[in-house]
């Protein structure tokens, strides 16, 4: 099964676009603290997780300890949810290929967040793993997208649409990995009609105050998720993580009418 047509059973069955965040505080305790504290996330969550998305950069802060408590929770996340790796990799020749069999091949991981930007080359070692999916880096949630992502080039397009050319062009090629975009909310209004219908991964949900009803304006049929981080993991109030997770995920349903 290919990666978008299970990632769409999953939001079927659930009846929930949520992509819960994995975003573990370093210093709240630790790699020992982080585990028992994401066990407990995920255990609750599951639920209403169309996807669950772990951040890399938290879990290198924690040193080797973090490394290995990702790898123990990739192992451990329920098989029916697909585990989108947040990694936003980029790079060149033989490094990515190790990338994405470290991802693909080692870990359960069903895909993964990269940065498009040295071109072509530096996705297609992604691009042959089947039921796998890759994001690539469109248009992200902060101010900074302006400086290169939204920039107009002389043809008239924007720079991102030089991102999703290259998802055309594996799409073309009939590659046996699903192409997504990363497009955050709190800058998507203006840029949702230029993308395909392809799976898009968009946060900016919750504490960045990215708005829904851009995207439910947008009548898309492919299966996108809204990720939410800190308003399940942090939200600061005395509800349960499964609480807040049903909460925002019938808020993004609601939004598209569901």
């Amino acid at each position: 099964m290919r990666y978008a047509d299970r990632l769409q059973a999953r939001i079927e069955k659930t009846g929930s676009r949520l992509c819960v965040g994995l975003d573990p505080r370093p210093g709240d305790g630790g790699p020992a603290a982080a585990r028992a504290f994401l066990t407990q996330v995920i255990e609750e969550t599951s639920e209403w997780a169309a996807a669950y998305k772990p951040n890399m950069a938290y879990f290198e802060a924690m040193g080797i300890e973090g490394i290995r408590l990702l790898e123990d929770l990739l192992a451990g996340t329920p098989e029916e949810v697909p585990v989108i790796l947040d990694a936003k990799r980029s790079d060149i020749g033989e490094t990515q290929k190790y990338y994405a069999q470290g991802y693909f091949a080692g870990w359960n991981v069903d895909a993964v967040t990269l940065n498009p930007f040295l071109g072509y080359d530096s996705i297609e070692p992604f691009l042959d793993w089947s039921g796998k999916g890759i994001y690539l880096l469109a248009v992200t949630s902060n101010a900074g997208s302006a400086d290169f992502q939204r920039q107009k080039l002389a043809d008239g397009r924007s720079v991102f649409e030089l991102v999703t050319a290259l998802g055309d062009r594996a799409q073309a090629e009939q590659r046996a990995t699903d192409v997504g975009y990363v497009v955050g909310l709190t800058n998507a209004a203006d840029v949702l009609g230029k993308f395909p219908d392809a799976p898009l991964l968009v946060p900016g949900l919750g504490a960045q105050g990215g708005d829904l009803a851009a995207l439910a304006a947008a009548a898309r049929t492919a299966p996108d998720v809204i990720n939410v981080s800190r308003g399940i993991l942090y939200a600061g109030d005395d509800r349960s993580f499964a609480a807040r997770a049903k909460d925002w995920a019938e808020k993004i349903a609601a939004s598209y009418g569901k």
